[in-house]
């Protein structure tokens, strides 16, 4: 797509199919893209302190709730600006408003729920609708003549559409029913990805439609899995900032803490990544391995991630002498977490068993066992070695 030079002669008209990205040279992540996950960097950071002030189970299915919807509506614009050129102003715009909708959204997370502040529930609900409604309506109208991809949109958009009335109506009840509105939100954001977006009049779509840019769509999930990651950093470093006198105590709990994330960076990004991203660029079918080892697998290990960074504060705020109730499963349930969402993504990309990672959810089990004798620093260090060993293991097989 050529462009004029500034200066040398008036704008084109938009015609079907303008906004495209160019396939004829690699696909890289543009400056847009990168600017666009600032805000989810807040949003994790809000999940965190979520699941922090509410350790029990309750809280961790709100919290789980929660980052599914944050997850899909960055997921389903990563799948736009796999098609759509960024460097577009029109495609800039579009970026620019989810921004501001998802940082409103994201400021509103603590009170998703209620509480005894003002209930922003609505926030989040509208906040949803409007980012999935209105990214699905702009790329119909965007893609006016290009037939294959507009279709698919168009389904999309009608199943965003009642995924959006969901969200709203959850965000203006209260109670359960609110919780029911927005998991029925969210079943119908994923099950339209399961079944094509099957909708009546408009057919289905198939994977081998999706045209995506594979490299491209693995490293925009590789940045989330870093935004989790440096999340989990900051808390790290926010929390021994905050400590009034920093004792021996305090510097044993920061070490373990960068440590357990160091190792989940390793398991993740030392061979895994790369690897993967090479196999969904030359695969047959990019928009299968993009739906379900990106799509639905990676937001498993961000969980896992936030529960981790969680457990870490937890251990830097207020260590105890025995590791138990909500402490013990933040610090060893997040790195489990994590592995079991690594492992299904090795299976889905590879089509082995990735025995590692199940050995190392075991151990993880059985320090669980164990847990109420030893104190929650010793009990972090210790999930902390059993990542680091699994990392370490991925140097003796030979891929992945």
């Amino acid at each position: 797509m050529t462009r004029s030079s500034p200066g040398t002669s008036p704008p084109r008209s938009i015609t079907p199919g303008d906004l495209l990205r160019d396939r004829s040279g690699d696909q890289r992540v543009t400056n847009i893209e990168l600017f666009f996950d600032l805000v989810y960097v807040f949003a994790v950071t809000q999940l965190s302190h979520f699941l922090l002030h509410e350790p029990t189970a309750v809280g961790a299915l709100r919290t789980a709730l929660l980052l599914a919807m944050v997850w899909l509506v960055w997921a389903y614009t990563t799948w736009v600006t796999n098609w759509m050129d960024p460097e577009r102003l029109e495609v800039r715009l579009l970026l620019v408003a989810g921004m501001l909708v998802s940082l409103a959204m994201s400021a509103a997370l603590p009170r998703a729920f209620g509480g005894p502040e003002e209930d922003l529930g609505w926030v989040v609900g509208a906040a949803y609708a409007v980012q999935q409604i209105g990214r699905s309506a702009f790329m119909v109208a965007a893609l006016g003549g290009h037939g294959p991809l507009r279709r698919n949109f168009e389904r999309i958009l009608a199943w965003c559409v009642v995924s959006g009335i969901f969200a709203v109506a959850g965000g203006l009840a209260s109670g359960p029913a609110r919780v029911v509105l927005w998991v029925l939100a969210v079943a119908v954001d994923v099950c339209g990805g399961l079944t094509g977006f099957a909708t009546p009049g408009l057919g289905r779509s198939r994977t081998a439609d999706w045209t995506i840019a594979g490299g491209h769509f693995a490293e925009r999930c590789q940045a989330f899995i870093l935004i989790a990651l440096g999340e989990s950093i900051v808390i790290t470093g926010a929390a021994l900032s905050d400590i009034a006198h920093i004792t021996g105590t305090a510097v044993a709990a920061f070490v373990v803490a960068f440590a357990g994330s160091v190792a989940l960076w390793w398991v993740y990004f030392d061979r895994s990544a790369g690897a993967s991203a090479s196999v969904i660029a030359s695969s047959a079918d990019p928009g299968r391995l993009g739906r379900s080892a990106y799509h639905l697998i990676h937001p498993v290990m961000v969980a896992g991630i936030i529960v981790a960074a969680a457990g870490d504060q937890k251990v830097l705020i207020s260590p105890s002498a025995a590791a138990t109730g909500a402490a013990a499963w933040m610090i060893l349930g997040g790195p489990a977490l994590f592995l079991a969402g690594h492992a299904a993504f090795k299976f889905v990309v590879w089509r082995v068993v990735p025995w590692t990672r199940l050995a190392g959810i075991a151990v993880l089990a059985l320090l669980g066992l164990a847990a109420a004798a030893l104190p929650e620093i010793a009990l972090a260090a210790c999930a902390a070695a059993v990542v680091a060993a699994v990392a370490a293991a991925d140097r003796r097989v030979p891929r992945g």
